[in-house]
């Protein structure tokens, strides 16, 4: 016998097999049709489901012994024959549900409710029609009734009360009204109550006495009332199903508590009060589904120690408070969904730890804080939804981590800072949602990346910059930027109709194209975007501010000069009234030049003198005031700073050469110092001839400091004038004038000058006298140190 996938030879299996009891082949993805089968008049037990039979089935009224007959889940077409049951009188199970194409019934075969002996009856998707007759309470050995997903209509008759066997009724997805027949309670055996997907009204009153009730699932219906109190004392009920109905009223609060409860769904009714704590008592809960209730309070801490959920969605509901803890880290939770309610507090960094997440929702609340940076170890997340919230910080970049993320919604929140560019590591995006929050910074060109992007909307920030032409890369049927500050040609493939509406709100933006929703762009938009010509027009404009304001220095420079010049010669005692060259030799920045200097050094100016040369206290056109000091010179001492040798020179005009040269060094030296205690020597100017010489030094007015600003100095008190003491000074001249002066107080007695200074706050005590000594070049009266006897200076 050759038994194949293709077909079975049943007229040849009966026909050699006379005794044949039982003939069971399920699941074995037989095909063909079962013709012949009629000739096995021995069978007990025709088994033949989950197969791929075809065809019509043949008249089965030779098989009278037949106790059980399932052919369920095949193919078969044509009508099935209902009148040879009538020869089946021992029948205990019939089977012939999953049968789509069988040919349909108009009513509900009259054949079957003969079958008294029916323990099982399995009838559902075999296309029977019209109402359940009354007849059915005659089948009341009864165990499984199956009549789902038929066309059936009418009322579950009051006549199924009588079916007190009854463990399982299956009646869902039917055209059934009315509400639960009056006696329905006698059913006190029943396990498993499934009549969902109808048209059913009225309580549930009927079902309060079912107390062995495992599954009761009445979804997709017109239920109304409360649920009965009854139902918190049903200890073997692990399934609650009644969402979408009417329901009203608190929830039993001890529901679930006595049973290994693993799933309940009451959402989309009306149902206010808590929710029951004690749902998982048991640790057995796997779904919590209560969205779209008036549910108000508090989540109970119960659920953060839940482990063995995987869905807690009470989502648009009234509930308030702080999330417990560790609901954000169930490990085993593959929802959270929180969306619309009034939750507060922040987003846990316990998030991370859950392990199992895909979907995480919050749109709606309160929450506050910042999304956590460890939302990138949820690494199974492929949805989250934080919209319409009170977040704040920035996207965490930690994001980017999440490669499934499929569906990424931030908006209507304060996230501020930039779009992170490892966003664009999450390869899986089709959504992305970042409107209306305070982005900042240029789209980022990684977003190249998203290449499954089919959504996005960044829409109502502070983004800058140019459009990247990488979103004309994405072709995304739906591009929202508006309401930005972008600003730059938008690039082609994206200056289409299709984003007619994508760039408003931007009044940078352009197209080349002269797209008629975009302004045309201009010579001034560049080609470049906004922001790098708005850097190019900056640039070029400092530019010319710093080209004019050195036109304006020189032409400032070149007057001053010539204002000099003329002041010089109109005031009619210059010592220097000839005009000719002079070198400079500066040591310090100074703001003036040679001119200035020597136009100052009149009689009118002359503060001291002495036996090396005068001492003059010049007025620059900057206000600056400086000391000039007009050495005399000899004719041999000029000729020698003309040039020979002193070898070459008689012995006075050697001594002068000598005296030349000490000058020279000594000015070098002097220009090289830097101490708080030394008059600064600004700079020499000599003339072209050797004849004069000056030397320019800073002014010290009478009472100005010499040195820093006074502070504490290390002997407990304060420090004397080159610690910042003031130095009094009986002329007008100042230090200034004995600094240069040098001649008659220091040349001829080489001994210091005390000066005292009177200490401010001191009441004329605690006087302590200053050295005032030359260098060795004082006959030159070339500078001064002020020092404190306690530290000296060296110069």
């Amino acid at each position: 016998m050759n038994v194949t996938a293709e077909s079975v030879p049943f007229d040849v299996l009966c026909g050699s097999l006379k005794s044949l009891a039982t003939l069971s082949l399920p699941s074995n993805a037989l095909a063909g049709t079962i013709a012949g089968v009629d000739a096995c008049v021995g069978l007990q037990e025709l088994s033949l489901p989950f197969n791929s039979f075809s065809g019509e089935i043949p008249d089965l009224s030779p098989l009278t012994g037949l106790r059980t007959l399932n052919l369920s889940s095949n193919a078969f077409s044509g009508s099935f024959p209902w009148s040879a049951l009538t020869a089946m009188p021992g029948l205990q199970a019939l089977s012939a549900g999953d049968n789509p194409f069988l040919t349909p019934t108009k009513s509900f075969p009259p054949e079957i409710t003969r079958l008294t002996n029916l323990t099982r009856l399995y009838l559902s998707a075999a296309n029977i029609a019209g109402p359940i007759p009354a007849a059915i309470g005659r089948l009341t050995r009864l165990v499984d009734l199956e009549l789902a997903d038929n066309p059936l209509t009418g009322e579950i008759p009051p006549a199924i009360s009588q079916l007190v066997n009854l463990q399982s009724l299956e009646l869902y997805n039917c055209s059934l009204t009315g509400a639960l027949p009056r006696g329905f309670g006698r059913l006190t055996r029943l396990q498993f109550f499934d009549a969902s997907q109808n048209q059913l009204t009225g309580g549930l009153s009927e079902l309060r006495s079912l107390t062995r009730l495992v599954s009761l699932q009445l979804f997709y219906n017109g239920l109304s009332g409360e649920v009965p109190p009854e139902f918190g004392d049903f200890r073997e009920l692990v399934n609650l199903s009644l969402y979408s109905n009417n329901l009203t009223g608190d929830l039993p609060p001890k529901l679930g508590s006595w049973s290994e409860f693993n799933f309940i769904d009451v959402s989309t009714n009306s149902l206010t009060g808590p929710i029951p704590p004690d749902m998982c008592k048991r640790g057995t809960m796997l779904k919590l589904l209560m969205l779209e209730n008036r549910f108000s309070g508090e989540i109970p801490a119960t659920y953060a120690t839940c482990a063995t959920l995987q869905r807690f969605r009470v989502s648009k509901n009234l509930l308030t408070g702080d999330v417990p803890e560790g609901l954000w880290a169930l490990p085993n939770a593959e929802i959270i969904d929180l969306e619309g309610n009034h939750f507060t507090g922040g987003i846990s960094e316990g998030i991370g730890k859950a392990a199992s997440l895909t979907s995480l929702h919050l749109a709606g609340n309160k929450f506050s804080g910042a999304i956590p940076s460890s939302i990138g170890d949820a690494g199974k997340l492929q949805s989250i939804d934080v919209s319409s919230n009170e977040l704040s910080g920035e996207i965490p970049p930690s994001i980017g981590k999440l490669v499934g993320l499929d569906s990424l919604d931030i908006a209507g929140n304060g996230i501020s800072g930039a779009i992170p560019a490892s966003l664009g590591s999450c390869s899986a995006l089709s959504t992305m949602n970042l409107a209306e929050n305070k982005l900042a910074g240029a789209i980022p060109t990684e977003l190249r990346g998203l290449t499954r992007l089919n959504s996005l909307n960044i829409s109502s920030n502070e983004l800058s910059g140019a459009v990247p032409a990488i979103l004309a890369e994405l072709k995304l049927s739906y591009l929202n930027l508006s309401n930005n500050r972008l600003d730059g040609p938008v690039p082609a493939g994206l200056a289409i109709s299709a984003y007619g509406e994508s760039f408003q709100g931007n009044p940078g933006l352009c197209a080349n194209n002269g797209a008629g929703f975009l302004r045309r762009c201009t010579p001034g938009d560049g080609g470049r975007s906004g922001s790098t010509a708005r850097t190019l027009v900056t640039c070029l404009l400092a530019g010319m501010a710093v080209l004019l304001a050195v036109l304006g220095v020189a032409i400032f420079i070149k007057k001053r000069r010539q204002h000099a010049e003329a002041a010089a010669m109109a005031g009619g005692k210059l010592l220097f009234a000839k005009k000719g060259s002079w070198n400079v030799k500066s040591f310090r920045m100074m703001a003036f030049d040679e001119r200035e200097i020597v136009g100052g050094v009149r009689d009118e100016n002359l503060i001291g003198s002495g036996g090396s040369g005068n001492v003059y206290r010049v007025k620059l056109g900057c206000g600056t005031v400086v000391a000039v000091k007009h050495i005399t010179r000899t004719r041999a001492a000029a000729a020698a700073s003309a040039g020979p040798t002193a070898a070459m020179l008689p012995r006075s005009a050697s001594a002068s050469a000598r005296q030349c040269r000490e000058f020279d060094a000594e000015v070098g030296t002097l220009s090289s110092i830097r101490h708080v205690n030394v008059v600064k020597l600004l700079c020499s100017v000599t003339s072209e001839d050797g004849a004069a010489s000056l030397l320019v030094y800073e002014h010290l007015p009478n009472g100005g400091r010499v040195g820093g600003a006074g502070g504490v100095g290390e002997g407990g008190g304060r420090a004397g004038a080159a610690r910042g003491g003031a130095v009094h000074e009986p002329h007008a001249g100042g230090a200034a004038v004995d600094a240069v002066r040098g001649a008659d107080a220091g040349g001829r007695r080489r001994r210091p000058r005390v000066l005292r200074q009177r200490q401010a706050g001191t009441g004329g005590q605690g006087r302590r006298p200053l050295a005032v000594q030359c260098s060795a070049a004082e006959h030159f009266g070339s500078t001064i140190a002020v020092r404190s006897e306690q530290r000296p200076a060296v110069i």
